[in-house]
Formats: C-alpha cells, structure tokens, sequence
C-alpha cells in the first residue's frame, strides 16, 4: 500500500493523509511524542492560543460521562509570545504540518493573534475557535451568529497570508447558516463539530462535578450530532470541510468521509488511547486496498443516498 493514496490538501495545505490532532486534546504534541512517530500525522492542530496568557477556569475541570467526557478548561494557555519563541521551534523538528488554533474574547484579539503568526516558520494554517465568548456582545459566542461569524473570519483573512479555517459551535440552530456566513467572510475551510453544550452532577454530594458548572461535551457521544452537522454543511458550501466529534476509529472517519468531510480531526480519542489516529490512518489505507479504491478523495462525499 502506498501512502500517497491517501495524501490530502486542505485548502492549499498539503497532508500526507487526512487525519489531524484536534486542538486541546494533543497539546503542542510533546506529550505524545514519546509514544507515536508525529511524522505520521496529517497534521496537529494546536491548543487554542489567545493574544495574552489566559488562566483558565478553577478545577474540577473534567468530568467522564456515559460515552464520552466533559471539560471546562476555560482555553487555558501562554499565549501567542510563548508559542513563537518556545512551542512551534520544537514542533519545526517534525514533518507534519501545524495549525494554530487562535481563541480570543474580541475581534481584535484574533486579528493580533493573526497578525503575529503571519509569516512564522512552520505555521501552515489558522483555526479559528468562534465558540469564544464576544466580550464587547454580551459574551454570546461568535459563532452563534452569521455576521458575528463573518466578521471575525473576514478580519482575520484581512491579516494574514495563511489558509484560515472556521472551527464552529454546534450549539446554534442553524449551522448551515453560520457555515454560509463563515465561507461568505473568506474562510478556506470549515472545521465541525466543537463540543456540545453539557453538564454533571454528581448525586452522592448533590454537587456539579465541574466548578464552571457547564462544559464542552466530546466523544462518541456527539457523533451522529456531528456526522449530520458535517454531511448538511458539506452539501452547502463550496469550500473543504473538516469532520470533528467522536472518532475513535478509522471506520468512524470513513463515515465523515463519506458524509462530506475531506479530513478529520481526532480529539477526545487520543486520551483514551494515544495510538488511535495511528490506528485510523492504518485502518484508513487497508479499507482503500480492501475494497479497490484508488485515493481517498475517491470516498469524499460519496454515501450513497436511501
């Protein structure tokens, strides 16, 4: 089996195959390092980053739940000046491509963090996490309304040579609309699904099990929510879409394949076992060798209809 039957370009970005790191579940890939060749990657997409250091929320911030997990970090990282000069020379060592994932509380926040990535060695793309909170709107997240979408995403273009790809919420009611509006502000591709919104109680001390009391719900869980959000996006917009949500194996990614998705990102996995994207890309190749397939773009979109 050769490799390139599997190699990918996401909107100008070339991967060796399409199976990336989901932001906030790989760190800056250190931890994982020691445990799975990175080369093998697709690509890593990086913790969110923001322009200033953030604290994140108080513990607990984690919670399991039936098929899946919550977390409330709050976005917790060291900001843009530390990944510069401490994190992305590290990762140079690699042959995977990184995507920054960039969080911000206002338009100026991602334009900043934008505009110091421009240009920075070993960057091929932005991620852009429109589930933040606009502070100067009340804290409704960007990414439950299309002109707040639009806006953020066209900002950002307006400052960086870089690929930008949308990462959007789940928890709107249209997200159609929102990926029209993301696609309509010039974003290069569409990252879906984030975490859904959940909670915990634990009812032996009758308390929340996080201290934010509500967090992002991950894994198998969300996936058909996110395999339906992925196959109606995909159907609408002209630009790559990006399959997030409870893929724990390659099967799982041949669904969001087939549904529309032309990569995918394994998150909640990899803390349940650090070799699944290997797994997926291995599961990937045999499924195109198995059953004649030429190339994986052979399968993008192709399910067939009832």
């Amino acid at each position: 089996m050769s490799n390139c039957r599997l190699a990918t370009n996401i909107a100008g970005i070339a991967l060796k195959n399409p199976v990336m790191a989901a932001s906030g579940t790989f760190g800056f890939g250190k931890e994982y390092a020691s445990l799975i060749d990175l080369n093998r990657l697709g690509a890593i997409v990086t913790k969110g980053t923001s322009l200033e250091p953030w604290k994140g929320n108080p513990p607990d911030r984690v919670a399991e739940t039936p098929a899946g997990m919550l977390n409330a970090i709050g976005l917790q990282n060291d900001g843009v000046r530390d990944l510069i000069s401490e994190k992305l020379p590290w990762l140079r060592q690699f042959d995977v491509a990184v995507i920054v994932n960039v969080v911000g509380h206002t338009v100026e926040e991602y334009v900043e963090v934008a505009r110091a990535l421009d240009g920075v060695e070993g960057v091929a793309a932005l991620e852009i996490n429109i589930s933040c909170p606009n502070v100067k709107q009340g804290c409704i997240a960007f990414g439950v309304d299309p002109d707040m979408t639009a806006q953020v995403v066209s900002s950002v273009k307006n400052v960086t040579r870089l690929p930008v790809i949308a990462k959007l919420s789940p928890n709107v009611t249209d997200i159609v609309a929102i990926a029209q509006a993301a696609e309509h502000g010039g974003a290069d591709a569409i990252s879906l699904i984030n975490t859904l919104l959940g909670t915990s109680i634990d009812v032996t001390t009758r308390k929340f099990r996080l201290a934010n009391i509500t967090g992002g719900l991950s894994g198998p869980a969300i996936k058909p929510v996110a395999l339906r959000m992925v196959w109606q996006v995909a159907q609408t917009v002209r630009i790559p879409v990006i399959g997030i949500g409870g893929i724990m194996t390659a099967d799982d990614a041949l669904e969001f394949i087939l549904a529309g998705a032309s990569a995918v990102q394994v998150g909640t996995a990899n803390f349940v076992n650090p070799y699944a994207m290997i797994e997926i890309i291995d599961g990937l190749e045999s499924y195109l060798e198995r059953h004649g397939f030429a190339h994986i773009s052979d399968l993008v979109g192709a399910v067939q209809m009832p």
